[in-house]
């Protein structure tokens, strides 16, 4: 388990009962969370909170306001700065577990010693990108289908002030923006993806991750430069294990380069007992 340990503005206060206790700056949300299975023993806590993420019984769900909240708030990571507001799907904008995997990027890119591209692909709101661009990247190219998700990113990258560094933003289905790439015969020192379990990309292509894994990690490999840095792989499907993105990696990434590959869960340490709450998995290949 490799832990995202190092937050000062935000924290994982408490998780159970199938729901999770967060602070996020000075604002307590409350979110439902399926990993928590086990029970709330300090219940007296969970009522002194800003928000609330009710789902509905036939899928999607609606956030209760405790108090007017601004639309977005801002939270450091370290020299990284986001954007956080609560959407109509749970989610706040990034995923602190995540962390972890920051820290990683950036000190692999900053002890490279020489110029790093780097393709992050899924990139969401940027969390990765921000981390790599901050770290020295030469090139980051960010890759998603959702156009309001890549507006986000540019918000994230002007509060991190990292205007100056060359970040490609792009709206396009992953795969087959890695297939161009190919047929042009560009290549990446690293490459990131967080790959959805289902989705469909800007023009109705269909993703979903037991399918088209392989074949993306493969087509990924003929990206790679000479002397790749690293290869890492998020996921947050249910029922995947995270020996399933190392055998992937062993398969593909490391008999082509050599290497080393490793993989296991990540996850947030909670506050109220010690705990460890898991929030996904996780395969890299390093150099």
């Amino acid at each position: 388990m490799r832990l995202s340990d190092e937050w000062q503005d935000y924290e994982c206060i408490d998780a159970g009962n199938g729901e999770k206790l967060e602070r996020w700056g000075n604002i307590i949300l409350r979110r439902p969370e399926p990993q928590a299975m086990w029970p709330i023993e300090r219940k007296s806590q969970w009522e002194k909170i800003d928000g609330v993420y009710f789902r509905f019984k036939d899928g999607g769900g609606h956030w209760e306001l405790k108090k007017n909240l601004p639309d977005f708030w801002v939270i450091n990571y370290k020299d990284l700065k986001f954007k956080v507001s609560p959407t109509n799907f749970k989610h706040t904008g990034i995923f602190p577990e995540q962390a972890t995997n920051w820290d990683f990027m950036m000190d692999k890119i900053k002890n490279a010693n020489r110029p790093i591209k780097v393709l992050n692909l899924f990139a969401y709101t940027g969390g990765a990108t921000m981390a790599c661009s901050k770290a020295g990247a030469a090139v980051v190219v960010h890759v998603d289908a959702a156009k309001g998700m890549v507006a986000w990113a540019k918000e994230n990258m002007q509060l991190s002030k990292l205007n100056d560094r060359f970040i490609r933003f792009i709206v396009d289905d992953c795969l087959k923006f890695v297939e161009r790439e190919i047929r042009r015969g560009n290549k990446y020192d690293a490459i990131i993806m967080d790959p959805p379990s289902y989705g469909r990309g800007p023009n109705g292509e269909l993703w979903k991750l037991e399918h088209n894994l392989d074949y993306l990690v493969k087509k990924c490999t003929e990206l790679l430069s000479n002397k790749p840095l690293f290869f890492l792989i998020n996921a947050y499907t249910t029922g995947i294990s995270s020996t399933v993105l190392y055998n992937i990696l062993k398969l593909t990434v490391e008999k082509k380069y050599g290497g080393k590959v490793d993989s296991g869960e990540v996850g947030l340490p909670i506050s109220n007992n010690g705990l460890v709450l898991p929030c996904g998995i996780y395969g890299r290949w390093q150099d």
